[in-house]
């Protein structure tokens, strides 16, 4: 965007470059006001008399760290997928000073203060466990260096399920941003688009949703649009089990180590033809039960299914087609780290609803494509759901102060 002559404006200066030129030039004094600015604000309105920030609106996420501070915690209630197409003319150093754009921005915004030459400024006051996680697509990698691009790193193999949609699909660069409150997601994503947007172009937003804060027990698992409780399975945070599956240890490439990968995927949810289903049903294309989540061998949400376990009829309790079976690795445990939030974006006529799926894990052709091609060959829930969108994306791992995400690359 350019500011026209008439305005007093030279044609050709960005209104970006304007604010970053002023901010520049009032040196240490400017960047203090723009700090200033939120904590001010924040006493202004205690010392009014005016209620304190509720603790949802005020916690904050730190930005900096070994690993990117959107993978490991308990999933925040909304969430927007942005994807983006480098521009032609984006080469190695324009992708270097788009990173540093957005670690600059991002690491202001997730501490509850503005961006740089933010023009809504109080927006900013409310982070709400506000986190930006970047993602890099293959040709974001390429750009940079081919020869460091893993291999895994690519379109996922076709799948006999897939009906894959190309305005849900692929991308250069993965922006994630999350938070319990949306305000906070819509200002924050309109901050970062504006850094990046003369060095790429949205492909695609995809934004989701669970259950708001403090609706549920602390930690319990969400629930899909199905009824279903959907990550039962997943390993705990913080755990030994989570960081054999999620984080990138091997130095292959080296600039991943304490990384990850990111698969997203949109699956459609026939809504209306899972209503013909009795509960019984249901309950047997999902393995579990829908009230507690616990298999239909067992009593509790986390008890270890037995897949030989028989019902009182001496007919296995768990279908081998259900999809618990078909999901669940031969030895039980967990190979993934799956991240469902729900959209729904019916009007008129039709449904248009589902789950944004997103799994992480070490790397996606060893531990994600073999339960994608259990569940494609035969999964009862296939005949409910539809991936109607696909991509694959390579998480860095976290920097420190005054360093950028990507650092590890560029």
């Amino acid at each position: 965007m350019t500011t026209s002559s008439a305005s007093g404006t030279e044609p050709g200066v960005s209104r970006r470059r304007l604010l970053l030129s002023g901010a520049a030039g009032l040196g240490a004094a400017g960047l203090g006001a723009a700090g200033g600015f939120a904590l001010g604000a924040a006493t202004a309105t205690a010392g009014s008399g005016s209620p304190a920030l509720p603790a949802v609106g005020a916690a904050v996420v730190p930005f900096h760290g070994t690993h990117q501070a959107g993978i490991e915690l308990h999933p925040q209630a909304h969430t927007s997928y942005l994807a983006f197409d480098l521009a032609p003319s984006a080469d190695r150093d324009g992708i270097r000073r788009m990173l540093r754009l957005i670690s600059s921005d991002a690491e202001r915004l997730t501490a509850g203060q503005p961006a740089l030459a933010d023009t809504e400024p109080e927006l900013a006051l409310t982070p709400a466990r506000l986190t930006v996680t970047v993602g890099f697509g293959p040709g974001l990698v390429d750009r940079v260096d081919p020869g460091a691009r893993p291999a895994w790193l690519a379109p996922l193999p076709a799948f006999s399920v897939d009906r894959l949609e190309p305005r849900w699909s692929g991308g250069d660069l993965l922006l994630e941003v999350a938070a319990d409150d949306p305000m906070s997601i819509a200002h924050a994503s309109r901050m970062l688009v504006k850094d990046i947007r003369r060095f790429a172009s949205i492909r695609w937003r995809q934004d989701g949703f669970r259950n708001a804060s403090g609706t549920t027990p602390a930690g319990a698992t969400q629930r899909n649009l199905f009824g279903q409780l959907d990550g039962t399975a997943n390993p705990a945070p913080g755990s030994e089990a989570f960081a054999r599956v999620v984080w990138r240890t091997r130095a292959d490439p080296a600039w991943l180590v304490g990384g990850t990968s990111f698969v997203l995927r949109r699956i459609a949810m026939n809504l209306d033809t899972w209503d013909e289903l009795d509960r019984g049903s249901r309950e047997q294309a999902v393995g579990r039960r829908l009230d507690t989540g616990a298999p239909l061998s067992g009593d509790r949400e986390f008890d270890v299914p037995d897949l030989e376990a028989r019902n009182a009829l001496g007919l296995p309790a768990i279908s081998a087609v259900s999809h618990l079976a078909r999901a669940r690795s031969a030895d039980g445990a967990p190979q993934i780290m799956r991240r469902g939030y729900n959209y729904d974006l019916t009007a008129g006529g039709g449904t248009d609803a589902g789950l944004l799926f997103g799994s992480m894990q070490a790397d996606p052709l060893a531990q994600f494509v073999p339960i994608q091609q259990r569940l494609a060959e035969v999964d009862l829930l296939n005949l409910w759901t539809t991936p109607i969108g696909s991509a694959v994306f390579a998480i860095p791992p976290g920097c420190g102060p005054g360093g950028y995400v990507g650092e590890t690359l560029v």
